[in-house]
């Protein structure tokens, strides 16, 4: 796959996006919270994203700006709300959490964004959690998974909300697929291999957790922790094929899990045992492996055929057709996010304060060519996005890369989301 920059393509600037009338060219700076009656006729909206644009998973955070601006582009289009144009501001933090934070704080204070995207990954979305609670901004997190940043009430903050899927929940559709394949196969032998930080941590806890509980006669015989951005995987798939495991679940993810397939072919990892890898179904991550391996079982991620609807092809092919990069996990959630802002937006006439916007989007639904009946929610209880499509494929080597998709019911996901809870003291 040709790799893209973070300018994306001709005509779009990295750091701001701005799509619409020509009368909302010359803006000045926004301030947060005033009302919108106070505001200058025409003035945008700006929106602060920062996000990951550069080292090994720069892929997915382009994908996050590409969807973003795409959507913008569509409802600026459309008139954008209450005659505001929607602006988008970009800022790389290199997936540093300290850098995610300052960026965050410049993008309100400086640029004058009076609503955050936070597309960052799990370490640095952390980090922007608390510096918009000490602000009081708005914000909408994208990417990170981990589910402690809204299932844990000492982590809930009441105007910040998560338009991504959570690992609880795809905990619960692994599990689910994982115990029905290892009986099918007699898989008792399990390992690990995932990164060594809070979200790899919490994910195959969650994973394996899930399907013990659905399969009690497994057992893990190895557990393996690469650091994040490391080059060289020889020691972990040293410590893999010296166990001799049945089964190995990852949650490696982007450039780091495309480093790893790569590396662990060259050793025939995967003619050895049956994988399980929650991250593998995004496109740029399929299409960057140099020799994929067949009927490895992938976690849905973004797929244009999943859900297999006319709504959610139309998404694909507009969104091919405005960027210059493959869509993603990161994509649809920074799509719907925006989505989410714009109906929220809509519902204050436009007013961007704070707490106007927190009560907009408590509990709104949206129509979504992401959601399992066309509908997403971010769920009033816990600001969590529900409805979204949940469960595993099996790769193929070629396109359409991933086939036999394995839904599962959110029913089963929210009476084990549930039980997780009581037991972690967050309900």
């Amino acid at each position: 796959m040709k790799k893209t920059s973070p300018r994306l393509r001709p005509g779009i600037d990295r750091r701001t996006v701005l799509k619409g009338a020509a009368a909302v060219a010359a803006v000045g700076t926004a301030v947060t919270g005033f009302p919108a009656y106070l505001k200058a006729a025409g003035k945008p909206i700006k929106i602060g994203m920062p996000t990951i644009l550069s080292g090994r998973v720069a892929i997915l955070g382009e994908s996050s700006v590409a969807a973003a601006s795409n959507e913008v582009r569509k409802i600026n289009e459309a008139g954008g709300i209450e005659g505001r144009m929607l602006e988008l501001v970009t800022r790389d933090s290199r997936a540093k959490p300290d850098e995610a934070a300052r960026m965050t704080r410049d993008l309100v204070n400086n640029e004058g964004c009076e609503i955050i995207i936070d597309a960052e990954a799990s370490g640095a979305s952390f980090a922007v959690n608390e510096v918009v609670r000490d602000m009081k901004q708005y914000c909408i997190h994208t990417n990170s998974e981990t589910s402690s940043l809204t299932a844990d009430p000492k982590n809930q903050v009441p105007w910040v909300f998560r338009s991504c899927r959570q690992g609880i929940h795809d905990a619960v559709g692994g599990g689910l697929v994982a115990a029905k394949v290892a009986k099918e196969k007699g898989l008792k032998r399990w390992a690990t291999v995932s990164p060594d930080y809070a979200y790899g941590r919490a994910n195959t806890d969650e994973f394996m957790e899930y399907v013990k509980l659905f399969s009690p006669d497994i057992e893990i015989i190895e557990q393996t922790w690469p650091k994040l951005f490391q080059p060289d995987y020889t020691e972990n798939v040293t410590a893999l094929l010296n166990a001799q495991p049945q089964a190995v679940y990852s949650c490696l993810w982007g450039g780091d899990l495309v480093s790893f397939f790569d590396q662990a072919s060259l050793y025939g990892l995967f003619d050895q045992f049956t994988a399980f890898a929650v991250n593998l179904g995004d496109y740029p991550v399929l299409s960057a492996i140099k020799s994929r391996p067949a009927g490895v079982y992938s976690g849905s991620r973004y797929h244009k055929d999943i859900p297999n609807t006319p709504e959610n092809e139309a998404w694909y092919d507009d969104f091919m057709a405005h960027s210059n990069v493959l869509p993603t996990n990161w994509a649809w959630q920074n799509a719907a996010a925006i989505n989410f802002v714009a109906e929220a937006l809509k519902k204050t006439g436009g007013d961007t304060d704070t707490e106007k916007m927190a009560a907009a989007t408590t509990g709104l639904s949206i129509n979504s060519p992401f959601g399992v009946d066309g509908t997403l929610t971010l769920r009033e209880e816990d600001h969590t996005l529900v409805n979204y499509m949940v469960g595993y494929s099996k790769t193929i080597v070629d396109e359409p890369y991933v086939v036999d998709f394995d839904q599962t019911a959110w029913s089963e996901i929210y009476k084990h989301e549930g039980e997780w809870k009581k037991r972690n003291g967050y309900a």
